[in-house]
């Protein structure tokens, strides 16, 4: 596993543990990004983080912040082990969060943290995609013009989820990638009368 593109493009990143991990490969990464444009300056949040590839590759492209949230010890330390390889556990580009998605985006709501891009990939099975959308919407986290980028198996689709509107649905063998935007988030305010 590598970084794909950017200043740290090329490098190689630690694996992830065996069990309950399972890394974006690097063709749908580089797939996804493609079609994301510039991160220039964008805060990011990745939940289900693992190892962080998503999060890493979107520093590597210029994002200012990003937020890491991942319950798995194991994954954890991964993690900790690539954003040290990097050099970005040493100031403030970063922060990892451990712990359970919903009470984790309730932590950083009172915060009154705003995302430019949010990543969600938890296991295909388990239903924590819709979960992870709910909990996102109802904690306020969005920024007016942010893109929400799910990564799902085409056998198990994210149901929708008010608040947000499907713009983009990309499929790469058995990923499926889906893409939303807060709803509403392109209409122009009504002139007052």
């Amino acid at each position: 596993m590598r970084v794909i593109a950017g200043r740290f493009g090329g490098r190689r990143l630690f694996d992830a543990p065996r069990e309950g991990v399972r890394p974006t490969s690097d063709r749908v990464r580089e797939a996804l990004f493609a079609r994301l444009g510039a991160l220039d300056e964008c805060r990011v949040l990745d939940l289900y983080a693992g190892t962080g590839t998503l999060g890493i590759e979107a520093l590597s492209r210029g994002a200012a912040h990003a937020v890491f949230i991942e319950r798995s010890r194991p994954a954890l330390a991964v993690l900790m082990r690539n954003l040290a390889a990097l050099g970005l556990d040493e100031h403030g580009a970063v922060r990892v969060v451990r712990g359970d998605v919903p009470t984790a985006l309730r932590r950083l709501a009172r915060d009154a943290e705003k995302f430019d891009r949010v990543f969600i990939d938890p296991p295909y099975e388990s239903g924590e995609a819709v979960r992870a959308l709910e909990a996102l919407v109802a904690s306020d986290l969005l920024a007016r013009d942010a893109e929400v980028v799910v990564e799902a198996s085409r056998r198990h689709p994210v149901a929708p989820v008010p608040g947000l509107a499907p713009v983009d649905e990309r499929r790469y063998g058995d990923t499926l990638i889906v893409r939303f935007a807060p709803a509403g988030a392109d209409e122009e305010e009504a002139p007052e009368a």
